[in-house]
């Protein structure tokens, strides 16, 4: 996003394509059963990889490759295993500078592994195994992926709030007051259209279509309150959370 483009307006807007990208990751997702043996770290025995499980091991080789690429040159990408990354190989894209520097200080993805794998995949995934583990892992990637970049893009969200009214937020920043700056950042109607539209792009992304006129109502790839829980229980709450931690960072 280059500066001039950089409004509220042009957030919101990601924001909602951000939307889209996540209901089709869970839709993907839910087309495999739970496979718990790709998280169990004693399933498999990968050299040099001691102690990871197989989605974390497919994870961690995905992001080298993605990041001699210059995935996370990108200020909107976050990297779930950051540590010793290779550097890009390919020519650095001069990407516009709207971010405070310390926004590269914050990185939440281990909350966001927690909260993928211990509470929101049993909500939309079947039990059981298929076997095919490594195209399970390789959907987890998606969903992570655009679920970390939903998120931290609070960081942008909060920049723009910021320069829209400095003087609401300096106070409460140079106070190091938490409760002040989330009673800023949180608006209820917003969050509840938001919890309404992802609810509703979950029913009209994940129906069954047919041709036959067989009523299909009511069945869907990914039932749609969870994805609204998603949303209501960690989505935003996270992303708030990533607002409040850059904001206490902003005036540094």
């Amino acid at each position: 996003m280059k500066k001039a483009e950089f409004t509220l307006d042009s957030v919101r807007d990601s924001l909602i394509r951000q939307e889209d990208t996540i209901v089709f990751c869970l839709i993907e997702r839910a087309k495999y059963p739970l496979n718990s043996p790709a998280y169990n770290q004693s399933y498999v025995s990968i050299p040099g990889f001691s102690g990871s499980s197989l989605v974390e091991y497919i994870v961690k080789q995905t992001e080298t490759l993605q990041a001699t690429a210059g995935r996370y040159e990108n200020p909107e990408e976050h990297a779930f295993f950051p540590d010793n990354l290779p550097r890009s190989l390919v020519p650095s894209y001069n990407y516009s500078q709207v971010l405070h520097t310390a926004a590269n200080s914050i990185n939440i993805n281990k909350m966001i592994w927690d909260m993928y794998c211990n509470q929101l995949l049993p909500l939309f995934v079947a039990e059981g195994e298929d076997g095919n583990y490594a195209s399970t892992a390789a959907s987890d990637i998606d969903c992570l992926q655009a679920l970390s970049r939903r998120i931290h893009y609070g960081k942008f969200v909060a920049e723009v709030k910021f320069r829209d009214a400095p003087r609401d937020y300096e106070p409460a920043i140079r106070a190091k007051d938490k409760d002040a700056l989330m009673k800023l950042l949180t608006f209820e109607k917003v969050e509840e259209t938001v919890r309404r539209r992802v609810e509703k792009k979950a029913m009209v992304f994940g129906q069954e279509v047919n041709l036959d006129n067989v009523n299909s109502k009511g069945k869907y790839k990914v039932d749609p309150s969870v994805v609204s829980r998603l949303y209501v229980e960690w989505v935003m709450p996270l992303t708030k959370l990533v607002q409040v931690e850059y904001l206490l960072r902003r005036l540094d």
